[in-house]
């Protein structure tokens, strides 16, 4: 078994981290690594995401969601073939401290292909904070007032 962790804060209220990172729809405008993706953050329900690494080949998955909390946890379980192959449960965690979101966005892989894939794994933690990044800047530039020139 194999786990990384990215985290990152966002000047922001969770539930506004939550909507921008739920808004599949809205993907391909600031997502670097998951820049398509369709199906809704329920649990129980099947997404499909298509992933663009910083190194390697676009993939597409199918993760089953296991945790859908507004404003506190997403998590969802992706396979490659078949379970036991190459698993990875993927979670975001939102937590509020002083004014700001904390994002903690991990993963957990598991599966025969591990020992295989340790490089794709390390290169998999640049891919997470390119994501982080660019939810900060989405967040936080939705949730700073704007104001108008007289």
């Amino acid at each position: 078994m194999r786990e990384i962790t990215t985290t990152i804060d966002i000047a922001a209220s969770p539930l506004e981290v939550w909507e921008a990172l739920t808004d599949f729809r809205h993907y391909p405008e600031w997502n670097p690594f998951i820049r398509e993706a369709s199906g809704e953050a329920r649990t129980g329900q099947t997404l499909t995401l298509r992933m663009f690494p910083a190194q390697g080949r676009p993939m597409t998955f199918r993760p089953r969601v296991l945790i859908a909390d507004p404003g506190i946890e997403l998590r969802w379980l992706g396979r490659f073939l078949l379970p036991g192959v190459f698993d990875g449960e993927h979670r975001f965690v939102l937590s509020q401290k002083d004014g700001v979101t904390r994002v903690t966005q991990s993963e957990q892989f598991s599966g025969l292909l591990i020992p295989l894939l340790g490089k794709t794994i390390d290169a998999t933690t640049d891919n997470f904070r390119l994501l982080n990044e660019a939810l900060k800047v989405r967040v936080e530039d939705r949730s700073t007032p704007r104001t108008t020139a007289p």
